[in-house]
C-alpha cells in the first residue's frame, strides 16, 4: 500500500523475539508500516501523560510485564483519546482472550498462533475507524487547546505539563504525535528587557540546535523536531523519566558504577569533541538517566563551536557553574576540549567521593580555589582511583589528558 495510507503501530511487549514477529504479521498488510516496539523492562511504564496519539492501533502481548497484560489494558483504556488495543492472550485459554474484549479490548487473538487474514482484516478495520475520529476530533474548534504552550501553538505536540515558565525560555513536558512518544519542548519566549537583542537569543536557542544536529551518539540527548511556530523557535528533545544524575548522586553509588558512569559521559564528551564543540557547562544537573541505565549529555546552551570565526558570547566572560568549570574558564581565558575534560574530574570526585573538591562562600572563591588549591586527594577506599582523577584535575591543560 502507499505511504499515506501506512498505519502507524504501537507493539506493547518484553519480549524482542515477539514483537518481530509481530512486525512481520504487520508488513504483510502495509509493506511500508511504522512500528514501535515499547519493552516495559527496558524502558518502564508508561508516562500517565502518554495516551499514544501519534498511533493508529496499540498490540498488547498478555504476556508483557510479568504477565500482567490485563493491568496494562486497564491502564491503557482509562487514558482519554487511546487508540484501539489488539490483546494477544494465551491460547490454552480463551477466557483470558474473552476477558480481555470485556475489559476494553477492541479484539484479541491467539499469541501462539495468529491468522493473517483475520488479523489483517480486523487491524485495517480499526486503523480506518481510529482515523476517522481523530479526523473529526481535530475539525473540533476547541482541538487547539492540546497543542497550546503558553502564547504559542505547536501542533503535533499535545501538552501535558509546564516544567519550566519563565525566563528566555519556556520548557514543557509533551507528547510529540511524530516521535510517538513523551519529550521535552523547549521554546524560545519573549525577552521585555530592552537591553537584550532578540536576535542574538534567536541565533543562540538556534545554535543550541544545529549543535546537537551533528551529533548521534547514544550518550548524547536525542533531538526530534526543531520548528517555528506563531513566530517563536521550539526545539523538542529526548525526555528523561529516570531524572538527572544530580539525584542519582542522592543515594549511594559504588566505585565501579562512578567509573562506569563516567566512562559513558567521556564517550558523550568523544562525540562532541569529534564534531568541534565544547559543552562548557558539564555538571550532574546536565546528565541524565534513562530508564536502561545508560547516560545522556544535556543542554547545550552555552556550547561553542571551536571552529567558528566568532562567537556570539564575548571574550573574557565567564560561563559555566563555579563548582565544575576549570581554572582556565573560570578565569576567562581560552579553553578546549580539555576544560570539559577537568569538568568530568569534578564529576569523578563527586561521585567517588559524595562531595565536591571545591567549596566556598562565594563563586569567585570557588573560581580561585580550582586554580590555587592543592589537588584533592581521595579516601583509601578509592585511593587507586587517585592516579585517574589528578590527571584530570590537573591546573594545567597541558597535563591533562589531551582527549
Amino acid at each position: 500500500m502507499a505511504s499515506a495510507s501506512a498505519p502507524r503501530i504501537l507493539i506493547v511487549t518484553d519480549q524482542y523475539n515477539y514483537g518481530r514477529l509481530l512486525e512481520q504479521h504487520l508488513t504483510t498488510v502495509w509493506s511500508d508500516v511504522e512500528t514501535k516496539v515499547h519493552e516495559p523492562t527496558h524502558s518502564g511504564r508508561f508516562h500517565p501523560g502518554f495516551t499514544a496519539a501519534g498511533f493508529d492501533c496499540v498490540l498488547l502481548d498478555h504476556e508483557v510485564d510479568g504477565a500482567r497484560g490485563m493491568e496494562w489494558l486497564a491502564d491503557l483504556k482509562q487514558r482519554s483519546g487511546f487508540p484501539p488495543v489488539m490483546y494477544f492472550a494465551p491460547g490454552h485459554d480463551i477466557k483470558i482472550g474473552q476477558q480481555a474484549v470485556v475489559n476494553g479490548a477492541a479484539e484479541w487473538f491467539m499469541r501462539e498462533r495468529i491468522h493473517n487474514r483475520r488479523f489483517a482484516s480486523v487491524v485495517s478495520d480499526y486503523v480506518s475507524k481510529r482515523r476517522d475520529s481523530v479526523t473529526l476530533l481535530r475539525a473540533r474548534a476547541d482541538t487547539d487547546k492540546v497543542y497550546r504552550f503558553g502564547p504559542v501553538t505547536i501542533r503535533g505536540q499535545r501538552h501535558v505539563a509546564d516544567l519550566a515558565v519563565g525566563g528566555s525560555s519556556m520548557v514543557y513536558l509533551a507528547e510529540s504525535e511524530k516521535a510517538g512518544e513523551l519529550v521535552v519542548l523547549k521554546v524560545l519566549g519573549d525577552n521585555d528587557d530592552p537591553h537584550v537583542d532578540p536576535h542574538q537569543d534567536f541565533r543562540r536557542f538556534l545554535q543550541e540546535y544545529e549543535l546537537l544536529l551533528r551529533i548521534r551518539h547514544p550518550n548524547v540527548v536525542r533531538i526530534h523536531e526543531m520548528g517555528i511556530a506563531d513566530d517563536h523557535a521550539y526545539i523538542a528533545m529526548e525526555y528523561f523519566s529516570a531524572g538527572d544524575l544530580r539525584a542519582r548522586m542522592r543515594n549511594p553509588i559504588s566505585p565501579e558504577q562512578a567509573l562506569e558512569y563516567t566512562v559513558q559521559i567521556a564517550r558523550a564528551l568523544s562525540a562532541v569533541h569529534e564534531v568541534g564543540i565544547l559543552h562548557r557547562d558539564l555538571k550532574p544537573g546536565n546528565i541524565m538517566l534513562r530508564n536502561d541505565g545508560s547516560l545522556a549529555l544535556i543542554d547545550f546552551g552555552l556550547a561553542k563551536h571551536v571552529l567558528r570565526s566568532s562567537d556570539i558570547t564575548a571574550a573574557g566572560t565567564i560561563f559555566g557553574t563555579p563548582y565544575y568549570i576549570s581554572p582556565e574558564q573560570g578565569h576567562g581565558d581560552d579553553v578546549d576540549a580539555r576544560s570539559d575534560l577537568y569538568s568530568l574530574g569534578v564529576i569523578f570526585y563527586e561521585l567517588l567521593m559524595q562531595k565536591r573538591p571545591y567549596t566556598a562562600s562565594t563563586p569567585m572563591a570557588i573560581i580561585y580555589l580550582h586554580r590555587n588549591a592543592p589537588t584533592p586527594e581521595l579516601s583509601e577506599e578509592v585511593k587507586d582511583y587517585e592516579p585517574l582523577l589528578h590527571k584530570m584535575l590537573a591546573k594545567s591543560p597541558a597535563d591533562r589528558y589531551q582527549s
